[in-house]
């Protein structure tokens, strides 16, 4: 019996031993009749939603982000076709597709035995995870091979790079025919089954990175009239573990302790204090692009007070971002040099401050710590926490329908109705009632373009939004190659910030265009010290490198300056 291979990666072929090379998926049976039931195709189909599957970008990988003084190969510049992230992306994305591929094949062979429905569940599944699967190798590697057919080795070597035009038009063709086969929902108890909804949602999200406006805005338009999705009332808790398929979640994977699937990285976004190492912080950069209650950023309006820089600010803020004095995990929290003690309100008592890098010399290096998401399930389970994965939610359909339109100069009410939404809620109160947030009511273009972005950097923080925002707004030379500042050293920060009545913030940091803020004049004052020196090479960035192995033994093109 021959045996075939769906090109999973022309690379895992070779980084995989003689002695245990598989071909086949591992989800497939070891025969050639496998996936000739309905049984055995739900059983591929359930493959497609592993976890692995579904890699997330880092907003480490951004400007929102400080660990300690520590860069990542993308902050640092320092990418190259050996990064572990760019390997297993490519490898993992490319097996992906091969499993969806043996399941659209595998549809056809066994049709006999399947009924219309399943046909087109099965095949629109399918569709949407190879879709899904392509659009991510297309946004990153831009340079890309592109196969629906079930090959053996020797024809997967001889593929060549498709040019992106035509894989971005069959990676349309498979969310179409998933939008039209895939039910709108399926329903609250099943949450990681692609819908026609979310079939939508990720043409919109892909058509919006290769600046596609056109296609962005009626992928957007459709998804939300099918007025399935909604805003989660609450945004503070909609991030929480026990907010279980939210119906503002239109695609995304449930996590469960359980069953050994849960977001393992918690100690790192824990307090000290409550027994983490806060050690991934909030930057100070994201602090300062939240706006104040006007709707107006921290360099223009007179509600913000650099001493008290969370009073008079976007609600996201304080749920983003923990509030200074307030509790969050039992303590109340407080990085100030002499606050040496804090209250834990578990023994109504004042206990050591391990939040103070005046006693913990690796407590938050900004004074910051991450709040959106983390409650107290975070330090049950040895660290272990089940939160759903959320990969993409209506809000994001909302915004990049009201991009895409803005992109356009096709600005009518509909563009202000779809942020005032999403910031509306952040006030908890209805988008009609304007006297009530800071509403969008301008009309032009270069305004708008600021609120949404503004909006969708306020809205995603700690998500993985904002790196492709950067990217496909070829900001991310400009954003990366700024310091990332934090506090000055505890005797220093005593004498130059906190004697002197400058605490928090020494000074108001101008907020440019695109909602950046620029702090270095607290540094060539004194007032701050550089914590990592973050870098970006935009001659080769924007796209990240072809696997080295991929080059080598196939002979692929490697993208430019790599």
């Amino acid at each position: 019996m021959k045996r075939n291979i769906l090109i999973a990666g022309i690379g895992i072929i070779f980084i995989t031993s003689c002695g245990s090379l598989d071909l086949n998926p591992l989800s497939d049976g070891s025969g050639e009749t496998w996936n000739s039931t309905p049984e055995e195709i739900e059983m591929s189909l359930n493959g497609l939603y592993k976890d692995a599957f579904w890699m997330q970008d880092s907003d480490e990988w951004t400007d929102d982000f400080l660990y300690r003084d520590a860069t990542t190969p993308i902050t640092g510049a320092t990418i190259n076709g050996e990064t572990d992230f760019v390997n297993l992306w490519w490898t993992n994305s490319y097996k992906a597709i091969a499993r969806a591929n043996n399941v659209i094949v595998s549809v056809g062979r066994a049709a006999g035995n399947l009924s219309q429905a399943q046909i087109s569940r099965y095949s629109g599944e399918a569709r949407f995870v190879r879709a899904c699967q392509y659009s991510r190798l297309l946004s990153h590697y831009g340079n890309i091979v592109y196969t629906e057919s079930a090959l053996d080795i020797e024809q997967a070597l001889k593929l060549k790079q498709t040019d992106a035009p035509t894989v971005l038009k069959n990676i349309y063709a498979d969310f179409d025919s998933a939008a039209l086969y895939l039910p709108k929902t399926f329903g609250a108890s099943d949450l990681k089954r692609a819908s026609s909804g979310a079939a939508l949602a990720m043409k919109a999200r892909i058509a919006l990175q290769m600046g596609d406006m056109a296609t962005a805005r009626d992928a957007a338009k459709a998804c939300m009239d099918l007025n399935v999705y909604k805003l989660h009332t609450d945004f503070s808790n909609l991030f929480l573990a026990k907010t279980k398929n939210s119906i503002e979640s239109i695609f995304g994977l449930p996590r469960s302790v359980a069953l050994k699937v849960t977001f393992d990285d918690a100690q790192n976004f824990v307090p000290r204090n409550a027994g983490g190492w806060g050690a991934k912080n909030p930057s100070w950069d994201l602090f300062c692009a939240f706006l104040c209650k006007d709707g107006l950023p921290i360099d223009e309006s007179p509600l913000y007070d650099p001493r008290k820089p969370f009073l008079n600010r976007d609600p996201r803020c304080s749920a983003t971002i923990i509030e200074f004095q307030t509790s969050h995990l039992g303590y109340t929290y407080q990085p100030h040099p002499d606050t040496l003690k804090v209250w834990k309100d578990a023994d109504r008592n004042y206990v050591e401050n391990k939040d103070t890098r005046s006693i913990a010399i690796f407590a938050s290096f900004n004074g910051l710590n991450w709040k959106k998401g983390i409650d107290g399930d975070w330090l049950l389970n040895a660290w272990k926490v089940e939160p759903d994965k959320i990969i993409i939610r209506y809000a994001d359909v909302l915004l990049m329908y009201a991009e895409a339109k803005i992109t356009l100069n096709e600005i009518d009410q509909t563009v202000k109705d779809a942020i005032n939404m999403i910031r509306a809620r952040a006030y908890g109160v209805p988008y009609t009632n304007t006297a009530a947030y800071p509403a969008v009511t301008s009309n032009d273009q270069a305004v708008l373009q600021k609120a949404l972005r503004n909006e969708r950097r306020m809205e995603f923080a700690r998500e993985g939004i904002r790196y492709m925002d950067i990217i496909r707004w070829k900001i991310a030379d400009k954003v990366l190659n700024m310091p990332n500042y934090g506090m000055l050293d505890p005797a220093d920060l005593r004498t130059k910030v906190v004697q002197p009545g400058l605490w928090f913030f020494p000074q108001t940091s101008p907020v440019d265009e695109d909602g950046v803020a620029d702090l270095s004049a607290m540094y060539t004052a004194g007032y701050i010290k550089v914590v990592a020196v973050r870098k970006f090479d935009a001659t080769r960035q924007y796209l990240w490198p072809i696997p080295s192995t991929e080059v080598l033994i196939s002979h692929l093109t490697q993208n430019p300056n790599y």
